[in-house]
């Protein structure tokens, strides 16, 4: 049996140009070319998606450090029980941030 692996990408870990080409051919191939940009839109829509997510929790954790904590309906309320915010001003929050990032992204 063989007890080393061979690196995918050899020298440097980064695919250089012909690798690059090689697997745009193949991508090309497998897909066909009308489907290729429609694949890299859903993926960016899925990275997006995935990036409010992943700011959504961060902010939850923030209040949690502050001594918030998350009731049955998903609102965030003080040790007193009392509605710090609500789930749809979380979401909004969350929508409003990704929104701002990518446009400051894109530009």
């Amino acid at each position: 049996m063989m007890d080393t692996l061979i690196p995918l990408f050899p020298v440097g870990g980064m695919p250089g140009g012909t690798e690059l080409i090689v697997i745009l051919l193949i991508a090309v191939l497998l897909f066909g070319a009308n489907k290729i940009p429609k694949l890299a839109r859903s993926t960016g829509q899925a990275m997006g998606e995935f990036q409010k997510g992943r700011e959504q929790v961060e902010a939850e954790l923030e209040e949690m450090k502050e001594g918030a904590t998350i009731d049955d309906d998903g609102n965030i309320v003080d040790e007193d029980g009392e509605i710090l915010k609500t789930e749809a001003e979380r979401e909004t929050e969350a929508s409003i941030e990704s929104s701002d990032s990518s446009s400051s992204s894109s530009n």
